[in-house]
């Protein structure tokens, strides 16, 4: 940056590493990216390369659950201990070869939306020039007689535009056919999340997840103030088209988000509409499967794979508004 009223270009834009010090999330390396008009990321290094804040001109974006961060070495993959080290954020990964319902499927234990969430990058760094500021990351899912998958990831931030590319590829190193499921899962707080918040997502079909869900069919897309014991809907939605979209906006807060992703591979997209106290939540989660489980997903024939040496490559874009 050739600005004379600045010292450093950190100054207006940059990453920067920190380390959390005390508890559970001790050690855990954490990038800052801020790209001078006004959007702050944190990428933890640590659990995926996921995003746990986002903010836009001091705002905040997402929701941090009650466990705060939880570094690798606490995670529990039985049963729903998954959500003792649920940090939620941003963005939390679920998969690569599970997303959705602890099941067992094909002789195999399969945990609550996956392992890849609570796996460490082995290599991270950034660049950045006049541009745009890029992460990029590897993390894998790997086991003697097992799986062996490597994601890639890029996170893109432009310069002055307030938006989020994130480019994620999926390579099988073993020499197995292995299940793939993808979810992101991408989660709105308070106080872009309110009893005010707008969402919009143009979908051509809605379908509720089970019983309860159909309970609030007729108003999935209303809001709530949180309420104690309030038992999470799910909502299945489909796109017609080759591109699909969800937007949250609050124009009493100023700010709004809206995710865009393409219909291939992202064929399925899930709301999670949480609207508890401590637990007030919306879940906006485009992937290839929904969260019912690799097990019944297998048995009604929706199960992807990827083969031995074949790359599969996700990519969405988020945009953050000022409304």
């Amino acid at each position: 940056m050739n600005n004379p009223y600045v010292g450093s270009s950190t100054q207006i834009y940059g990453v920067e590493e920190h380390r959390l010090v005390g508890g559970k999330g001790d050690g855990m390396r954490l990038f800052e990216i801020r790209n001078g008009s006004g959007l702050e990321l944190t990428v933890s290094a640590d659990r995926c390369a996921d995003i746990s804040r986002a903010s836009l001109n001091g705002v905040n974006l997402s929701w941090f659950s009650p466990v705060g961060y939880v570094a690798p070495a606490y995670y529990d993959d039985r049963g729903l201990n998954f959500l003792r080290s649920f940090t939620g954020g941003f963005l939390t990964t679920c998969g690569l070869t599970a997303a959705g319902n602890p099941c067992s499927d094909a002789g195999e234990e399969v945990p609550l939306h996956g392992r890849i969430a609570n796996v460490p990058a082995d290599h991270i760094y950034y660049t950045e020039d006049d541009r745009e500021l890029c992460l990029y990351a590897t993390i894998r899912q790997t086991s003697v007689f097992a799986e062996k998958l490597v994601l890639n990831r890029k996170i893109t931030c432009p310069i002055g535009e307030n938006r989020m590319i994130l480019t994620d590829t999926i390579e099988n190193q073993g020499d197995n056919r292995e299940p793939l499921m993808m979810l992101y899962h991408m989660n709105m707080g308070y106080p872009l999340l309110d009893e005010d918040a707008e969402l919009t997502i143009p979908s051509d079909s809605v379908v509720p997840r089970d019983s309860r869900a159909a309970e609030g069919i007729d108003s999935w897309n209303r809001m709530l103030k949180p309420e104690a014991n309030f038992v999470e809907q799910c909502y299945y939605h489909t796109f017609a088209g080759e591109s699909g979209s969800a937007q949250l906006i609050n124009r009493k807060a100023g700010v709004g988000v809206k995710i865009s992703f393409p219909t291939d591979p992202f064929c399925c997209f899930t709301q999670w509409k949480q609207m508890g106290r401590h637990a007030y939540v919306l879940g906006l989660e485009p992937g290839n499967c929904t969260p019912d489980g690799r097990d019944v997903l297998r048995c009604e024939g929706k199960l992807k794979f990827i083969e031995p040496g074949e790359r599969k490559t996700f990519c969405l874009t988020v945009d953050f508004l000022t409304v």
